[in-house]
This record gives C-alpha cells, structure tokens and sequence, in this order.
C-alpha cells in the first residue's frame, strides 16, 4: 500500500521534485495520513486472529522504511517531452542518388501457347501515355507518395529524377529506348528514390518547449524468459558459448536495481563488471523508461541505451557498440538524442540541486573488466 502512494507522488513535480524528497518530514506525514486512510477498511481483517501479545504495527516506521528503500533502489530519470510550437515545416535535403539498376529495354510482346491445342498466341503490352520529358515518368510516381507534396519539393523531385535520367542516359540507349526503360521501370524507380528521400528528412518547428512532467519515474518491470531449469548466471562467470549469451540470465548483484539481468553480449557483461565496482547503482532500462525517440527517415523509433548508471557527481547513458558500427546513421542519431534529452535532463537537475547527466558512446573493443568508469569519459558524446 505504501509503495501504491508513492508512486503517485510522481506526478508531484512541486512536492516531491526529486526521490529524495520523499524523505522530507511533512512528505512523509502525507503518506502516512494517505496510507493510514486507505487501510481503514482492511484494518479490522489485518487484526483479525491476531496474537495480543504481538506488538502492535507501527505503520510510521513502515512508511519511513519503505520509503528509504524505494530512494536507494532508485536513479532519478525525469519525464521529459519535447513539445512544437507554432508552425512545423517539413521536407527533405538535396542528395546524391545511389546506385541504380541496370533497367533494360525489352520486348512489350509476350508469346505464349495454349496446353490443350498447342496453338501459340501473343500478348503485347501497350506503351502508356509518351510524356515530353524523361523525368516526368518518375516525377509523376514520386507525387503518389502521401508525404511528399509537389508544390514544395518539385524541384528536389526533377533533380532526383534528373540524376535517374542521367544514369540511362549514359548506358547509351536511343531515344525510344529511354522512353520505354522510363515507362516500364518509372513505378519501381520512384519506390526506390523515395526510399533513399528517407534518409534525408528533416521537420523544423518555428519553437520547442521542453516540459518536466515528472522528477524520478518507477523502474519499468524487465520481463524475461528464459530455458525451463536454467539457474542464473553469475554475472563474473565468463561465458564460454558466446552466441548463447542472448538466452543467458545473469545474477549475483549488488549495486544494480534489478536482481536478475539479460546481456546482448559478452562486451555487456564485462561493462557489467565495471558498473558493479565503480558505480553506486546501475541497470540496463527497460523499454518505455526514458521515452527517448530519434529520427530515421520519416520514422521515430524509441531509443532504449544499453546502461545508466549513477556515480558520485553525475548520471551516465552509457551504449556499447562495434567500432565498426559508431558512424553508421542510425547509431548516430541514436547518439544525437540521447545528449539532448540528457541536456534537458541536466538543465532539469540544475534546478533541482541533483546531478547532471552525460551520454558515453564506447567501442566495445575498449571495454576491459580491468578498466575504471572513469576510464571512459573520453567516449562523451557531444553534438
């Protein structure tokens, strides 16, 4: 029942700005008046068949108890929204176009034969309407596509088609030829570039406001499966299977939240036993816990860090990826909104007196269980 009234305080931002808060003397009143009011119903059953001798529940000493363990098991992640103001543009950037393929010129007929009297026959397609300019059988498919809207992006559109153009126009057919490659393949074509206008997306709103609807969020609930009778692991043991690490559970912690974990991968667990050493509390979030999205294309997935771990003067959003993976764009933008939203965070924390929070994006080629925390400031992401 305490812990059902504390989670309520969440969305207390002004009262209870951070978990600590939660210790306050005239906040543990509240909680105590809110729970004591909430048991008046049950109080009588509780009693019921109970030892006289048996001391009597002190229900300030259970609030104030489980109120000092809910703040040592928690990180305090804010809520953070960053909401548009006033107009919202969107469109794309100028780029490049890919590789193309190499589309050939056919014959329209198709000869065929029928099984019962073998007599053959054949069936030819009409060309469609001849337009007057090679691009406009690309252009016209393009503007099929609901976020793509002619009037603001028509030149963008010719200058992409203009490049498709130009890539047939060098495999030196003739004139006819063109037409018919650009009328056949002009669907597929513009499936293809729209694809590619993904990548280079970009919305602009005339102003962003950044809200603060909550000081500290629960913990989400990890989920886990795992083999019927498999016992945990300990998270020091080293893992001699690698590509079963997915399906491991690994226990034996005592600074993280969560009693039981789950690694992507054996860099994880090493990184694990770093976080076990050097920092005051840590664990991998669940999905939903910090509600960070980053963009790709047109699309806005959710951002789930591999780590965030609090240490004595900040909180770190820690990711551990493949070098050879750092630069590639999704891992970039993943990057890009992880240090914003720990910007909001920070600017959040500075008006609340805790600690800022920093994002650390480390090849896992440098994760070594005899390496500090500390060791890793230099992979600071900054944008």
């Amino acid at each position: 029942m305490v812990m059902e009234v504390i989670a309520n305080y969440e969305v207390k931002r002004d009262l209870v700005p951070t978990s600590n808060a939660l210790l306050k003397p005239e906040v543990q009143s509240a909680i105590l008046a809110e729970v004591a009011e909430r048991l008046k119903p049950t109080q009588g059953n509780l009693l019921e068949g109970a030892d006289e001798s048996a001391p009597a529940l002190d229900l300030s000493a259970v609030v104030a108890k489980t109120t000092e363990i809910v703040v040592q098991q928690t990180i305090d992640i804010p809520r953070i929204a960053v909401v548009p103001t006033g107009e919202v543009t969107t469109g794309f950037h100028p780029f490049k176009l890919g590789s193309l393929p190499n589309f050939q010129p056919g014959q329209r007929e198709i000869v065929g034969q029928e099984l019962r009297t073998n007599e053959q026959f054949t069936m030819s397609r009409e060309a469609g309407v001849k337009e007057q300019r090679f691009e406009d059988y690309i252009v016209k498919k393009l503007i099929d596509f609901d976020d793509i809207d002619y009037f603001t992006q028509s030149e963008l559109l010719y200058d992409l088609a203009g490049q498709a153009v130009a890539h047939y126009k060098a495999q030196k057919y003739s004139e006819a030829e063109l037409h018919e490659v650009l009328d056949t393949y002009g669907a597929e074509l513009a499936r293809l570039i729209h694809a590619e206008m993904m990548a280079h997306f970009w919305e602009e709103a005339t102003k962003y406001e950044v809200q603060v609807s909550r000081g500290f969020t629960e913990l989400k609930p990890c989920n886990y499966t795992a083999v019927a009778g498999q016992t945990a692991h300990h998270y020091r043991e080293t893992v001699t299977e690698l590509g079963k690490i997915k399906q491991m559970l690994f226990g034996g912690f005592a600074r993280c939240l969560y009693p039981l974990q789950k690694f992507d991968s054996d860099t994880e667990r090493r990184f694990a036993v770093i976080l076990e050493r050097d920092a005051l509390k840590w664990f991998k979030p669940a999905k939903g816990q910090f509600q960070i999205y980053y963009k790709l294309g047109t699309e806005q997935p959710e951002y789930i860090p591999d780590f965030v771990a609090e240490i004595d003067t900040k909180i770190l959003l820690v990711e551990t990826k493949a070098r050879t993976d750092i630069d590639t764009q999704e891992v970039q933008a993943k990057a890009a909104a992880a240090v914003r939203w720990c910007k909001h965070a920070s600017d959040h924390a500075a008006s609340v007196g805790s600690k800022p929070w920093h994002y650390l994006l480390v090849p896992h080629d440098e994760i070594a269980e005899s390496k500090r925390l500390n060791d890793f400031s230099r992979f600071e992401f900054k944008i």
